[in-house]
């Protein structure tokens, strides 16, 4: 809540380039291919900007809740994006599950979906899309070198920095808030990017999409030990749905095979290190 005076575009372009600050020693721009480029645009940035209108178009707790379709999709898109990958009934109940416990968790148990918010809501859906397909689509290339990850959150933060200037009215933060944004700059919204993309080119999307699910039974435990937020019965059954999913999708499963580097990344991954 420290943030809510910060608009969302320039909250966006200061994260992102302070996240691209930390790969940014190993950055080589002549070795950027442009489809890669275009790729970290449409994963971070399209699906920024899809959230960010629909939390402004619908209902925050209706759209925050169409947008963690996104775990689902990985699971279910999987056999599409990456060769050998089986999507078995095992895999597709896990994650069920673990969205069921979502649900409950995100809502409380009690949600309302109105026509007049149906463009956010739509937007809330686009912006789960885009993160499931730009994930599986950088599993399927063997993920990137810390430098492309950190040249996509600078030239998305640029875009991000020109959408606050056309688009939003000015905002000079204050010292505190300026603080926040490194903070968050370094942590969910640098740092996380490049784990993750570790963990999709060396992990099982499937597996990975059903552990998603934990983030927000994490965030509720974090305001329930923090906050002093009680926790309710519902908040209860959505842990145990969460876990159940959780644990279901990551035994018995078998890995996807793993395809080795291309020489390019291969070559990059030998002389790096994670920021």
């Amino acid at each position: 809540m420290s943030l809510v005076a910060v608009p969302p575009f320039l909250m966006l372009g200061v994260t992102l380039t302070v996240g691209g600050l930390l790969g940014a020693r190993r950055l080589h721009l002549g070795a950027l291919r442009p489809g890669d480029v275009l790729l970290g645009i449409y994963g971070l940035f399209v699906y920024h900007l899809c959230l960010f209108l629909a939390l402004r178009w619908a209902p925050p707790v209706e759209a925050n809740l169409l947008n963690y379709l996104w775990p689902l999709l990985i699971v279910l898109l999987s056999p599409f994006f990456i060769p050998g990958v089986r999507l078995g009934p095992r895999a597709v109940f896990a994650a069920a599950l673990a969205f069921a416990g979502a649900v409950l968790l995100v809502t409380g148990g009690r949600w309302s979906f109105h026509g007049a918010s149906a463009p956010g809501y739509g937007l809330a859906i686009a912006a789960a899309v885009v993160w499931a397909t730009y994930s599986l689509a950088s599993k399927r290339r063997g993920g990137f070198p810390t430098s492309t990850i950190s040249a996509f959150c600078l030239v998305d933060g640029a875009l991000a920095l020109i959408c606050h200037a056309m688009f939003e009215v000015p905002h000079a933060p204050s010292g505190k808030e300026w603080a926040l944004l490194a903070i968050a700059g370094l942590g969910p919204m640098g740092a996380a990017f490049y784990l993750w993309d570790r963990a999709m080119s060396r992990g099982d999307p499937r597996t990975i999409g059903t552990l998603a699910y934990l983030t927000p039974l994490a965030s509720t435990l974090l305001l329930a030990l923090t906050a002093g937020r009680p926790l309710t019965p519902t908040a209860g059954l959505a842990m145990v749905l969460i876990v159940g999913g959780a644990v279901l999708g990551t035994t018995g499963g078998r890995p996807p095979p793993r395809s080795p580097p291309s020489g390019a990344e291969a070559h990059h991954r030998e002389h790096e290190v994670p920021p």
